[in-house]
């Protein structure tokens, strides 16, 4: 993941071509794009956001997802050994999830325009998904890492697909839906306790890295919605889940201060989609059981999530310019 710890003048196309490294890890800011602008569509229908907004957003991370593909591309066919190194990466390798997930949203953004398409595009990403999950779980058999590469990245390829039955539900995958939802959790269940004994005995997460711990906030938060679209309607189970996610969600406020010592990395986009995804579990689990403080706490949690996207956005903007987002690690 590229960092300003040492800012340098960007790197002209040469043996070390700009390039050459493009992190994998961008393919990270559709998924925080989309996952606020799926945050902002519950709202509209919630306590009665701007509908517009959502829809501007999930446009924005289409455009972004498609050109950080053909960037990638072009990175393939100029650096495949880049790229190559990437994918066999004991981190960054779990961002190839990250391209998948990204088309699974825009399956959910596409699905107020068309069924047909959101249902192409939604088994094109589980498709993807599954075929990254399995590279995955392959060279964890095959390739024993060391302690310190067991970082909450890991959960991206292999808890992501509880992602898939949210839409999946919804365009008529019921039962495709249940076995992904299954799987996802059934691996949240294996890998968590594992990313969780590392961080508990050590090796300490280097400081560019610790924005990171915001992803253990993903999967309860993404699985009480998907356990609510699997079951129809925010009860007893999806609940349940959704207080696990609370909680997790309270000690990474606490986390603030030293996340604030982070230096700039594409970790930073760590913190994007799960705090889009608790917020729309939170719509959710509000709208179930509304209470007169709901909507302007829900207002406050929306506006702060969107707050720190888009902080996020600005800061990575300027390092694309500075073209210190394409120095080498």
């Amino acid at each position: 993941m590229t960092t300003l710890d040492h800012p340098q003048p960007p790197l002209v196309a040469s043996g070390r071509g700009s390039l050459q490294h493009l992190p994998l890890p961008l393919f990270a800011v559709p998924m925080g794009l989309g996952g606020l602008a799926l945050a902002w569509r519950e709202a509209a229908a919630t306590i009665g956001a701007p509908a517009l907004v959502g829809e501007g957003l999930m446009v924005l991370a289409a455009i972004a997802w498609l050109v950080i593909l053909l960037a990638h591309a072009l990175r393939a066919t100029r650096h495949p050994a880049a790229l190559a190194a990437d994918l066999v990466h004991p981190i960054r390798s779990a961002f190839a999830g990250a391209v998948s997930i990204g088309l699974l949203i825009l399956s959910g953004g596409a699905m107020a325009y068309s069924t047909q398409l959101a249902a192409a595009v939604w088994l094109a990403g589980v498709s993807l998904h599954l075929v990254v999950g399995v590279w995955i779980v392959r060279s964890l058999l095959l390739k024993p890492r060391d302690a310190a590469t067991l970082t909450p990245p890991l959960l991206i390829p292999l808890v992501g697909n509880v992602l898939a039955p949210i839409f999946g539900a919804k365009l008529g995958f019921v039962t495709m839906s249940w076995m992904l939802f299954g799987l996802g959790a059934a691996l949240w269940l294996l890998v968590q306790p594992l990313i969780l004994l590392r961080l508990a005995t050590g090796p300490q997460l280097p400081a560019r890295m610790r924005p990171t711990l915001a992803i253990l906030l993903a999967p309860p938060a993404v699985g009480s919605i998907a356990l609510a679209a699997l079951t129809g309607g925010f009860g007893p189970g999806p609940l349940a889940i959704y207080a696990l996610a609370a909680l997790i969600a309270v000690v990474l406020l606490t986390l603030v201060p030293v996340f604030r010592t982070a230096p700039f990395a594409m970790s930073w986009w760590g913190y994007t989609f799960p705090a889009a995804a608790f917020a729309i579990a939170s719509l959710k689990a509000a709208h179930h059981a509304p209470m007169d403080w709901h909507a302007p706490a829900l207002w406050l949690l929306l506006l702060l999530v969107s707050a720190v996207i888009a902080g996020v956005c600005l800061v990575t903007l300027k390092a694309a310019w500075s073209g210190h987002l394409l120095q080498p690690e």
